[in-house]
């Protein structure tokens, strides 16, 4: 089995609860205090951009509205998506992934990029954001690790760029989780901290893969879930759960 040469601890959706998810200034926020991987969400634009976004509509972290994948990124662009956090961030936009791959690497970061598609866009948004993540990242130590709920858009990813290390997302882990990560070349298992325990964990790396668990906020669950042996988590609480926090 590979080494894994992702850190032990990843800032969620770049900043955590203390800055606008998705965008520059979550990632400037997570580098500020230190963290060396993030986490965020790649999506589709009407028009095939790919930019940042968890939901699938825009209302709740811009002033716009609407379904994300009716409006070309121009549009998008245009949103305020920082002012919902405060005032301090407002004007802050929805980067594309370009955007955020550059200051990535600028910044000495690592990345988890969430493929993160809109309803029935799974194959489209899998291929591109693979095959962009590819070449914005090419040469990068580590390589951007790529991360989707979607079996579908995972597996159009593995295709479109197979030398980029992938990783299966799931609320639960399912009883075929070894043949879907087996069927996806997959080199990590992702999945809620709620729902693992030691047992699992350790048949989970038994079968040679590494585990990142999310969203933990909470210290000492991280250190029990390090100690079972969960390679790295995601945290919302990027200030209470620091980059060495858990080890180097």
């Amino acid at each position: 089995m590979k080494l894994w040469p992702y850190p032990r601890v990843c800032a969620h959706r770049g900043g955590g609860t203390l800055a606008p998810e998705n965008t520059l200034a979550a990632m400037r926020t997570g580098a500020r205090l230190g963290h060396r991987m993030v986490e965020f969400d790649a999506k589709l634009s009407a028009d095939d951009i790919v930019f940042l976004l968890h939901d699938d509509t825009v209302d709740r972290t811009t002033n716009g509205h609407g379904a994300a994948a009716r409006l070309s990124y121009a549009e998008m662009s245009a949103l305020d998506a920082g002012r919902w956090r405060g005032a301090e961030y407002a004007g802050e936009r929805m980067p594309t992934l370009a955007q955020i791959a550059a200051y990535c690497r600028e910044a000495g970061l690592a990345a988890n990029v969430e493929i993160k598609p809109c309803p029935r866009r799974e194959i489209e948004t899998g291929r591109v954001v693979a095959a962009e993540a590819a070449q914005l990242w090419a040469g990068a130590m580590p390589p951007p690790l790529l991360s989707s709920f979607s079996f579908e858009a995972l597996e159009v990813a593995r295709d479109a760029a197979p030398d980029l290390p992938r990783g299966l997302l799931f609320e639960h882990v399912p009883g075929d989780w070894r043949e879907r990560c087996r069927d996806l070349g997959c080199v990590s298992l992702h999945a809620s901290h709620r729902h693992l325990d030691e047992a699992l964990v350790a048949r989970i790396k038994a079968a040679g893969l590494y585990i990142l668990a999310y969203t933990v906020n909470d210290l000492e669950r991280a250190r029990c879930l390090a100690h079972w042996g969960v390679d790295t988590i995601c945290t919302d609480r990027i200030d209470l759960i620091g980059p060495h926090a858990l080890g180097d």
